[in-house]
Order: structure tokens, then sequence, then C-alpha cells
């Protein structure tokens, strides 16, 4: 249907107009509303469909069906015009603009524009709790990461308050206090000679 000669968008009508078109084409991402006056076709993103959320947009539209749009976008790629629409920011019953200050297309725009894909990055962890250096002897990085010079002071990792209490309750089972046992056996004996239980 291409005629060999690049798009224009002298037939377009201006950013953020309101007009009702026709169902073209309905797809899984959208669908495609027929331009009046145009030969263009914009597409209506499934995310401009509705203010809720939509995953089959045929749910929404059939091919045939007039529905109000507002044109939010309008820009070449590769000698040919894309055209962004919505349905969600026109009153469907009346034709009415929801958002004649265009500050939900403006807050979208920006969402969109910030956000970063980091799926494909490299995660690299800076600390390593559980290991001792063998240079060293600090708790806390590696032998090929230590800082320290020979003769120097040596820094580790201060413990948590949870990991001190642990070490704790270790020591005091490997080391038994023995003023603590012989009052329990006097306990016991005193118990004993006087049949008294406690």
């Amino acid at each position: 249907m291409n005629s060999g000669r690049p798009e224009t968008m002298e037939n377009l009508p201006a950013l953020y107009t309101i007009f009702q078109g026709e169902v073209a084409m309905v797809t899984d991402y959208g669908a495609f509303i027929k331009i009046p006056g145009c030969r263009k076709q914009g597409l209506v993103h499934r995310t401009h469909m509705s203010s809720c959320r939509v995953d089959k947009p045929s749910e929404i539209v059939d091919v045939g069906d007039k529905v109000w749009v507002k044109l939010i976008g309008r820009e070449m790629k590769n000698d040919r015009i894309k055209v962004s629409l919505s349905m969600k920011v026109v009153n469907q019953g009346t034709g009415k603009d929801l958002d004649p200050n265009n500050v939900i297309i403006e807050q979208e725009e920006r969402r969109r524009r910030s956000f970063q894909d980091y799926t494909g990055q490299k995660i690299t962890l800076e600390a390593v709790l559980n290991t001792t250096c063998k240079k060293c002897g600090c708790k806390g990085h590696f032998a090929k990461d230590c800082f320290m010079q020979p003769g120097g002071t040596k820094y580790s990792l201060i413990p948590d308050e949870e990991e001190e209490k642990e070490e704790a309750k270790s020591a005091e089972f490997e080391k038994p206090d023995p003023t603590r046992n012989s009052s329990r056996k006097r306990k016991k004996i005193f118990n004993c000679l006087f049949d008294i239980s406690i």
C-alpha cells in the first residue's frame, strides 16, 4: 500500500486533538483506529484503552466500532509515521476530554522514560561476611582485597548484637563456671539433709 514516497504529517490532526474513529483491526497489544480525512491509522495501545488493566483488547472493542480517541503522539521512524491514540482520557459517551491539561499523558510518558531495564546487568555482591582473610586474619574480605599494610592496624567487621549473643552462649557452654556448679551442689546437699524440695 506504500506508494514509494515517504509519509508526511500534513493530513494528520494536531497533537491532543479529539476525534471519533472506526476500529480497523484488533491485536493482542491494542487496536488500530482509522483517522478521519486521512489514510493513516493510529494505535490505541491496551494501556490506553481504559483506566483499568486490559489484558485482551478484543474484550473492549471490535472491528467496526466507533470510538472517541485523543491523538497523544506522532513520530517518524524509518520514513513511517507512528500515531499513538488514547481512549481512556476521552469520555466514550460524549467525546469530552477527561484530561484537558494532558497531565495524565505527561505523567505516563515521564514514568515510561524514567523506567530502566536492569535485567541484563550483572549483579556483584560487595559484602563477603562469612570469610576470613588469609593475609590479616580479619573477617569480611578476601586476601586479594586486603588493605592492610605490613605491620599496620587490623580492621574487621563489627559483629551484630545477635552474633555477640550467640558467641557468648557458645562460650558459656564450653567453659563451665566452677562457682555456679558448687552452689548447685550445696543446694542439693542442703535439700537432702533436710529433705526439702525446691
